[in-house]
């Protein structure tokens, strides 16, 4: 297990602003809905709902919000949602994985293709890109809850595979399968994580010039802001220079 590593989960994630922040809550609201669903409607006796509920709080998300999320899985009104995962090529020959819970398939597809085609992407079948990338559970934190020596202890105790600690928070990796065991661990030490959840991991990423650079942010910024899109992966990595643009 290493300390420090250059992997770095390539995940554009837009600021939380008023605008957005109903979209944000209406995504973790499905993916509660959803994980109570298939399983309890306990989030001791169900990991993925647990998860989900770590993710909506630290969102801010209210617990309101949340209960009603979870009674709407046994309600009389029930949303059957399918889990869906796409796979293309951005600008670049940048590959990108897209994980969408839809009640209507033909219109997620129709509107992922779109999306891609609109970008100068393309939509490629299931498979294509996801072998450059791993599907590993990470856990987060901030930097002011432990020391790097503190939390690499920790983790190791707990079963993780890896950390990442620098001035952004720690990052902490498992397998899947250990995923809610390394995060209750650490929980138990540190408190709630700002983030613990099921991400893919780019083996390595693709440095991209600053116009392709550009088109890939808007690729991903539209796919976040379709309304069935869960979460959006991509392996590259943008110029300091374009980083500080985006920033400003």
């Amino acid at each position: 297990m290493a300390g420090h590593s250059q992997f770095k989960n390539i995940m554009h994630r837009k600021g939380k602003q008023d605008k957005v922040r109903s979209k944000v809550f209406g995504k973790l609201a499905r993916e509660i809905t959803v994980a109570a669903k298939l399983g309890l409607p306990d989030p001791a006796f169900n990991p993925r709902l647990r998860l989900a509920i770590l993710a909506a709080r630290a969102e801010n998300m209210p617990k309101d919000n949340i209960e009603r999320a979870i009674k709407k899985a046994s309600g009389s009104e029930q949303e059957n949602y399918e889990e869906i995962r796409y796979e293309g090529y951005a600008p670049g020959g940048v590959a990108v994985i897209v994980e969408t819970l839809t009640d209507n398939t033909n219109r997620t597809a129709g509107d992922v293709r779109s999306i891609f085609t609109k970008a100068g992407g393309n939509l490629a079948t299931t498979g294509a890109v996801s072998f450059m990338f791993d599907h590993v559970g990470v856990v987060e934190y901030d930097t002011d809850k432990a020391s790097a020596d503190a939390m690499l202890e920790a983790a190791i105790e707990a079963g993780a595979e890896d950390v990442i600690s620098d001035e952004s928070g720690h990052q902490i990796v498992t397998q899947l399968e250990s995923l809610n065991e390394v995060t209750k661990a650490l929980e138990a030490k540190f408190g709630e994580p700002r983030k613990s959840g099921m991400v893919w991991k780019p083996q390595n990423t693709v440095a991209v010039d600053d116009e392709a650079g550009e088109k890939i942010v808007k690729l991903v910024e539209a796919l976040e802001e379709s309304d069935d899109v869960q979460n959006v992966y991509a392996n590259f990595e943008l110029s300091d220079a374009l980083m500080q643009k985006m920033s400003a």
